[in-house]
């Protein structure tokens, strides 16, 4: 296989595990650990868990669009 084939497929392979394992440690932490569930109204840890969602999604676009930048 060429060498920048084999390139763009590991970057697809990487990308799509990054993008796995964030959903799966905010799956654990959200529905498994409760954090993503309240009654009436939201705890610190609740929102605690919100906020730490949304910094750390766009903390992975970045790395992304970093490594999908490097490549062109």
């Amino acid at each position: 296989m060429e060498e920048e084939t084999k390139a763009f497929l590991l970057l697809i392979v990487n990308s799509i595990a990054l993008m796995l394992l964030w959903m799966i440690a905010n799956l654990v932490a959200g529905i498994y650990m409760g954090l993503a569930f309240f009654d009436g109204s939201p705890a610190w840890k609740n929102i605690l868990y919100y906020a730490m969602a949304a910094i750390t999604l766009v903390l992975v676009i970045l790395r992304l669009v970093k490594k999908w930048k490097h490549l062109s």
